[in-house]
């Protein structure tokens, strides 16, 4: 009789052997993609990390449409410009959903908007885009706030005097007031340390969603849940945010009036006091919470990045700093409050923000999507259930689409004559019905923000500040590292 250890290997060796056998056979049913390993799939291909620039010089062997294995389950790979606005548009409907990943369920217990899918998502989406209407989103109302914080951002970098500072503090301070007034109807002090951990569960959300630690827990949640690491730290902080949020919905409830609702939670708060009949309504107080939580993560995040991108574009190219503050100083009276409509008068302006967006690309690859539907894609019958990645990227870099594609040029933008022009290729807030539905606000912020900021001030290195590093640091928002940078007033 063999040794015991003998026979377990061999047992070992056959199911390995026989998963291996499985996935190829699996394998036809896809898009052709590296081959994947029984148990980790792809993640050795991926170095457990998904980083676009992996995908991108993976579909240079594959091509535009191909598969990765997470572990065990099929991911169908979109690049390029054609390819993901083809399938996000033509089979939007079919690809509306979101994976029910490890990862994605342990933040969002299915709730909100950003991670959930079928009636949730629906209801929960319709509601938001209605009520952020309500509150002034894409109109003067709104637009006065967001100036009004831009002035003080001003004012504050002001009073700095020139000195060298890290300015990623001051914006996220800036910005989360705006998102703060519209969510909780009133705004919380710079040095509130409650509301300034609430911010840092948005922060280490974004960086974990991008980690290897995500990707490894959504390959062995039942093990990652008891290995410590940054996965436990956000985990922490997500269940403070809620906490934090529903202390909020407490104190609207006791003070709030519900036929004059103020903000978000009151507008909600308002819908729930209704009642429904539908046995299909999704509206709790959970949703709300995540709503909440969702919507500071979806107006923070985003926009305080493209504006350190852009503050460090600016000092690192002067010429191109000159030259739009030169284009504002033509345009625009002295005493002019900057408005969102301004930017239609101001083209070479415009097309540098879009050409930081494109270049410096803070979305990185797109959130997955889930197929909801049976549906045929290059010839294959992909089921319903395949997760789908768009990788952004790929068209933002597009060969086809763009003028110097590798290149920060204001120039892909900008036609012979120098107006302002966009092609399809710019997917900053994806595609199809998951875009994102805080497009219109962030793009007014960012706009207005920024102009204000080269109206007042002119951005320089600090001194003796010979390197700057103008990679990424790696998540789910692809932020500059930190840097500092002196404001010298104009």
């Amino acid at each position: 009789m063999p040794p015991l250890g003998a026979v377990l290997l061999a047992l070992v060796v056959t199911l390995i052997a026989t998963q291996y056998l499985k996935l190829q056979l699996l394998r036809r049913r896809y898009p052709p993609g590296p081959t994947p390993l029984p148990i980790i799939g792809n993640l050795w291909t991926l170095k457990c990390e998904l980083r676009y620039e992996t995908l991108m010089q993976l579909a240079k062997t594959y091509g535009n449409t191909f598969t990765l294995w997470l572990g065990q389950s099929p991911a169908i790979v979109l690049n390029g410009c054609q390819t993901i606005r083809n399938t996000l548009t033509t089979h939007s409907e079919e690809m509306a959903g979101r994976p029910a990943t490890p990862i994605f369920e342990r933040l969002s217990r299915g709730k909100g908007v950003v991670f959930s899918s079928g009636q949730t998502w629906k209801q929960q989406r319709r509601f938001c885009l209605m009520t952020l209407r309500n509150l002034g989103v894409g109109k003067k109302t709104l637009e006065k706030r967001i100036q009004e914080e831009a002035q003080s951002l001003v004012e504050a970098l002001t009073s700095n005097k020139g000195i060298a500072m890290d300015p990623a503090r001051i914006l996220v301070h800036s910005i989360s007031r705006v998102i703060s007034a519209v969510v909780f109807g009133h705004q919380f002090s710079g040095g509130d340390k409650t509301f300034l951990q609430f911010i840092e569960g948005t922060n280490s959300a974004a960086r974990l969603l991008g980690s290897m630690s995500a990707r490894l827990f959504d390959a062995f949640p039942r093990l990652m849940q008891h290995i410590p690491g940054p996965h436990q730290t956000v985990f922490k902080l997500n269940e403070f945010q809620s906490r934090f949020v529903k202390e909020e919905i407490e104190s609207h409830r006791e003070n709030g009036i519900p036929e004059e609702p103020q903000d978000f939670i009151d507008f909600y708060l308002t819908q729930l006091a209704k009642g429904s009949d539908d046995a299909t309504s999704t509206f709790d107080q959970d949703n709300l919470i995540r709503l909440a939580i969702e919507l500071f993560g979806a107006s923070i995040e985003p926009t305080t990045s493209t504006l350190l991108w852009a503050l460090l574009y600016m000092m690192t190219q002067p010429d191109i700093q000159e030259k739009i503050q030169k284009e504002l100083d033509a345009v625009l009276d002295e005493s002019q409050v900057m408005q969102y409509e301004d930017r239609k008068r101001l083209p070479y302006t415009n097309a540098v923000i879009h050409e930081i967006q494109r270049y410096c690309n803070i979305q990185g690859i797109g959130i997955f999507r889930q197929v909801v539907e049976e549906v045929s894609l290059l010839g294959y019958t992909i089921e319903k259930g395949t997760i789908v990645i768009p990788n952004l990227p790929s068209a933002m870099y597009d060969p086809e689409c763009w003028k110097t594609p590798h290149q920060f040029n204001p120039a892909n933008f900008l036609d012979k004559e120098g107006h302002f022009v966009t092609t399809e290729a710019f997917l900053p807030f994806s595609a199809g019905h998951r875009m994102c539905p805080g497009e219109q606000l962030a793009r007014t912020e960012i706009f207005i923000f920024f102009t204000s900021l080269l109206r007042a001030f002119t951005f320089k290195v600090a001194e003796g500040v010979t390197d700057i590093n103008m990679d990424y640091v790696p998540g789910s928002i692809l932020k500059p590292y930190p840097y500092k940078i002196c404001a010298i007033p104009r």
